[in-house]
């Protein structure tokens, strides 16, 4: 579902606004895969979560490059 852009809303106020909102629903599913590590629940073993943070690990990475990257809006002269 696309939602309608805030009126007069700038970009960075945007980013600040659904950033935000992302990265607290991220946290949110976080703490929820924290709850698989209940003993008495779920049964796993350190190749699981090897896995588990291996797949992590490396989304974060990814997300973490595509911040580093130059803006495309960006003009260098030389």
């Amino acid at each position: 579902m696309v939602k309608k852009r805030i009126e007069n809303e700038t970009k960075r106020d945007r980013f600040k606004r659904l950033a935000k909102i992302r990265t607290q629903k991220v946290l949110e599913k976080i703490r929820v895969l924290g709850h698989c590590s209940n003993n008495t629940l779920y049964e796993y073993n350190e190749k699981d979560i090897n896995m588990i943070f291996s797949a992590i690990d490396k989304e974060l990475k990814r997300t973490r490059f595509l911040f580093s990257k130059p803006s495309k809006d960006t003009i260098e002269f030389d």
